[in-house]
C-alpha cells in the first residue's frame, strides 16, 4: 500500500476547495488546480473562512490553523501535478468533460499515482477506460461540505486494483472520514437514494401539492431531516443534482428517474443555487442572458389543471400585478404587464 504524502485537487468549487481543506487540515500537502484565476481566489477565501470558523469554535488552535494554510499551494497549471501520489478530480459532473480531464492527467501524473473521481454518479469503469492505468483509477466521493460530512462513498470499477482500493480507503481514514463502498452501478448508494427524493420534492411543488416551506418543512419535522430537500438541493446545486437525475434515468433505464420539468426550467435558466448567489425557487420563469422572454405563469408553476392562482407564491414585488403574461428582463428582473 503505497504513502500519499502529497494530493493534486482539481476543481477549485465547493467540493474541490473543501476536499483540499479537509487534506490540508489533516497533514498532507495539497496542490489545488483550477484553470480560472478567479475561481482560486474565491477557493482560497473560502477556505480560510472555513478554517477561521474551526479556530473561533476551538475545533483547531490557531497555530494549526496557519499550518494547513502553509500546505496548500494554488495553481492554474496541471503540470504541478507532476508529484502527486494521489488525485482528485471535483469538476462538473459531465461524463465527457470527466474523461477528458483523465486523459490529461495520466500522461501528467506519474506512474504510480492513484487517480481518482469525486463523481457522484458517473461509471468509475467507463471514466477509468480513458486511461492507461484502469487498475490505479477509483471513486472517491465526498459528502458535501466535505470539512464537515464524516462520510465517503468509495467505488470500485471494473478494474481497479486491491492496492488501489486499499490505499483510498487507508486516505479516507486518515482525512477522519467513515468509508462506505458501493458497486459501481448509476448513482452509487447515496444518490440513488437521496436524488430521486430530492427530484420527487421538485414534483410536488410542481403540482401544486404543497409550497416549499410546506414542504421543507414537512420534510424537516417529520422526518428529522437537517434541511428539507429543496433547500438541500438549492445548496448541493441544482445543475449538479439535474445532471445525476440525467445519469439515473440513463443508467437505471426506467422513467421514474425522469428528471422533474421545474428542476430542468431552473437549470435552463441559469438559476442553479447557492453557488450563483440566487435564491431559487420562487416562481418559474424562463430566462436567457442578454434576451428579454415573454413566460406565462400560471397557477404556482405553469400547470394546467386550472385550479386557484398562488399569489401567496409569488415575489413580494409582483403580487399585486395581473397575470396573464410577464416579460422579464434579464438584466433587471424588471416585471412589467405585457401588452396584448
Amino acid at each position: 500500500m503505497s504513502e500519499v504524502k502529497m494530493i493534486g485537487v482539481v476543481g477549485g468549487g465547493q467540493m474541490g476547495s473543501g476536499i483540499a481543506q479537509v487534506a490540508a487540515m489533516h497533514g498532507v500537502d495539497v496542490v489545488l488546480h483550477d484553470l480560472d484565476h478567479r475561481a482560486l481566489s474565491i477557493a482560497s477565501s473560502s477556505i480560510s473562512s472555513s478554517i477561521d470558523r474551526f479556530v473561533s469554535k476551538g475545533a483547531l488552535s490557531k497555530a494549526a490553523g496557519v499550518e494547513v494554510f502553509k500546505r496548500l499551494r494554488f495553481t492554474t497549471n496541471l503540470e504541478d501535478f507532476h508529484a502527486a501520489d494521489f488525485i482528485i478530480e471535483a469538476i462538473v459532473e459531465s461524463e465527457d468533460v470527466k474523461k477528458s480531464l483523465f486523459v490529461k492527467l495520466d500522461k501528467i501524473a506519474k506512474s504510480s499515482a492513484i487517480l481518482a473521481s469525486n463523481t457522484s454518479s458517473i461509471s468509475i469503469t467507463r471514466i477509468a477506460s480513458s486511461t492507461t492505468r484502469p487498475r490505479q483509477v477509483i471513486g472517491m466521493h465526498f459528502m458535501n461540505p466535505p470539512p464537515l460530512k464524516k462520510l465517503i462513498e468509495i467505488i470500485r470499477g471494473a478494474d481497479t486494483s486491491d492496492e488501489t482500493f486499499a490505499t483510498t480507503k487507508a486516505l479516507s481514514e486518515r482525512l477522519g472520514k467513515v468509508v462506505i463502498t458501493s458497486q459501481d452501478y448509476s448513482g452509487f448508494i447515496v444518490n440513488r437514494i437521496l436524488m430521486p427524493m430530492i427530484n420527487e420534492a421538485f414534483f410536488t411543488l410542481y403540482n401544486g401539492v404543497g409550497t416549499k416551506e410546506d414542504i421543507d418543512r414537512g420534510m424537516k419535522l417529520g422526518t428529522s431531516h437537517p434541511m428539507g430537500p429543496l433547500e438541500l438541493a438549492d445548496f448541493i446545486g441544482l445543475d449538479v443534482c439535474l445532471s445525476i437525475m440525467r445519469v439515473l434515468h440513463a443508467g437505471l433505464g426506467d422513467n421514474k428517474y425522469a428528471p422533474c420539468p421545474l428542476l430542468v426550467q431552473y437549470v435552463d435558466a441559469g438559476r442553479l443555487g447557492r453557488k450563483r448567489g440566487l435564491q431559487n425557487l420562487t416562481f418559474s420563469i424562463c430566462l436567457t442572458v442578454g434576451m428579454v422572454q415573454t413566460v406565462q405563469i400560471r397557477s404556482v408553476l405553469c400547470r394546467q389543471n386550472k385550479r386557484k392562482f398562488r399569489r401567496d407564491l409569488l415575489p413580494r414585488q409582483v403580487k399585486k400585478k395581473r397575470w396573464p403574461c410577464l416579460i422579464v428582463s434579464m438584466r433587471f428582473f424588471k416585471i412589467e404587464k405585457m401588452r396584448e
